[in-house]
């Protein structure tokens, strides 16, 4: 369970929203409460942004929670999947459904899945952007220069020891005076990261966020789910 900070950091990279700069009208969960099971655990990180952005992720992070459970279990059947919240997405939702059994394909016994990667890297990408502007205080508006997501049995073990501990093992740069990371350095208790890696839900999301060259947001998702956002 994360502790609660509030952010002291710099107000002038407060008040609008995170995603496009508009203005600031509600509180955006990053990540989406789609991607967690009941019940929910407190101190869910959120992030401010306007009405239109946040109303607007909401179909493709579904997507994003249904394929990955359905990649896990191998089918898009409601019955089989395990997260009670895919199951209900995928019994009333039927061209969710559709789209994910056409993504499907058997292989030589061997099942893989299409993935709409424009939507999977819409949604890696807004939680990258909540996510810095919660524990860093840095909102990054502009587009990232690099996203890399790849389900974690597709990585090499150097590759999985690079996601795990980052790209540098030194400690490089002091997050923001006032922010939330910063805070968790000077007052959090030993148990504050796991590894390095703060923990939303264990099993269903955890983040880390590096300053080492530039701003770099590492989310693992479902256990699943590698991804890598930076701007450099």
């Amino acid at each position: 369970m994360q502790r609660q900070y509030r952010d002291y950091g710099d107000s002038r990279n407060k008040g609008f929203c995170v995603h496009c700069g508009g203005a600031y009208e509600t509180d955006d969960h990053n990540p989406s409460k789609v991607f967690l099971d009941e019940p929910l655990p407190p101190n869910l990180p959120l992030a401010q942004s306007c009405l239109a952005c946040n109303n607007g992720f909401s179909a493709d992070e579904e997507y994003v929670s249904c394929l990955i459970d359905c990649a896990i279990t191998g089918t898009a059947d409601p019955e089989a999947v395990r997260r009670d919240k895919v199951r209900r997405a995928l019994s009333n939702n039927r061209r969710l459904r559709n789209d994910l059994q056409a993504a499907r394909s058997d292989i030589d016994g061997r099942i893989e899945w299409q993935a709409d990667m424009a939507r999977v890297n819409r949604i890696v990408v807004k939680m990258a952007r909540g996510l810095t502007a919660f524990e860093l205080n840095e909102p990054q508006l502009d587009p990232p220069d690099r996203i890399d997501v790849r389900p974690f049995v597709l990585l090499s073990p150097e590759a999985r020891e690079t996601f795990e501990r980052g790209e540098s093992e030194d400690f490089a740069l002091w997050p923001e005076v006032g922010s939330r990371a910063l805070n968790r350095l000077i007052i959090g208790k030993d148990d504050e990261y796991v590894d390095g890696w703060l923990v939303v839900q264990p099993g269903r999301f955890r983040y880390r966020t590096d300053q080492d060259d530039g701003v770099t947001v590492r989310m693992d998702i479902g256990g699943y789910l590698a991804c890598t956002v930076a701007w450099v």
